[in-house]
């Protein structure tokens, strides 16, 4: 098998034996211990677990921005030396930058990734993805005059523009309410299948919601509570597209979001010492 060839076998994302500490108060602590998993190319994998399990940490590691204290992270094959263009990350919170406008802060994200456009060619890019994400009409709003789903629409807008190869998102619905969360995992299954004239963007994705994970994934790591290790690797069985209202009344699917909140909750009650969740 030639060099080429072989490449094109490795996954986006490897990670081996991944094992995250930190310090407090002059204690170590480990969030992460001897985390492996793999994100192909093109795919979506969503990462679920406890509060403090390392799923935020796990995230930083991966976008460059904290040090493991032992194992590896490859991306296309190649170890990770601090942040990277190839990657674009969609935080939790909106961090939009205030004294800009939506438009300008979508190619603020585009001038940081892709150096070689002119002014002009990054606010028409930034146009179009606004446009994409149904805010054409606020480019020129400032983040105080938009809601929060409107800004996380410009947030996930801005990342996609930004046309990086892995798309980071670190439970960017969580701060919305029920019925906008809805419309933007949506939007966002929409962006991500496009056309089918692109690659899919290679996705981690962390969430505490087991029915979103469900519905945007390949395939899901859940995590045990702290420190952070895989309980199980689980491949999404439900082809795409999906349509939400019909797969929540299959049996199917509540057998396998019942398996999941089996993991979710009878690893929490092992860790304060309760009973056995019987779901």
């Amino acid at each position: 098998m030639s060099a080429a060839v072989a490449l094109q076998t490795l996954p986006k994302i490897e990670v081996k034996h991944l094992t995250v500490n930190y310090a407090e108060k002059n204690r170590e602590f480990t969030a992460l211990r001897d985390v492996n998993f793999t994100v192909e190319e093109g795919e979506f994998v969503s990462v679920i677990g406890a509060s403090g399990c390392g799923k935020s940490t796990l995230l930083s590691v991966l976008e460059g921005l904290y040090k493991q204290a032992d194992g590896e992270i490859h991306i296309s094959g190649k170890p990770i030396e601090g942040t990277g263009k190839e990657r674009g990350v969609v935080f939790q919170h909106y961090s939009l930058f205030p004294w800009m406008t939506t438009r300008k802060n979508i190619a603020f994200g585009i001038a940081q990734v892709r150096k070689n456009l002119t002014k002009k060619q990054r606010l028409e890019i930034a146009d179009t993805f606004l446009e994409k994400v149904g805010l054409g009409e606020f480019g020129g709003k400032y983040p105080s005059q938009l809601s929060g789903g409107m800004q996380q629409r410009a947030a996930i807008a801005r990342a996609l523009a930004m046309d990086t190869e892995i798309l980071l998102m670190d439970e960017p619905f969580s701060a919305i309410d029920a019925k906008n969360r809805i419309v933007l995992q949506e939007l966002l299954l929409k962006l991500w299948e496009g056309d089918g004239t692109e690659p899919r963007k290679s996705v981690v994705f962390v969430t505490h919601d087991i029915d979103e994970a469900i519905l945007l994934s390949d395939k899901i790591v859940v995590l045990t509570a702290h420190p952070g290790t895989v309980a199980e690797i689980i491949p999404v069985p439900f082809e795409r597209p999906r349509d939400r209202k019909t797969l929540v009344q299959t049996p199917e699917y509540a057998k396998f979001r019942s398996h999941l909140l089996h993991l979710f909750y009878n690893d929490i009650a092992e860790r304060i010492g309760g009973e056995e969740v019987v779901l």
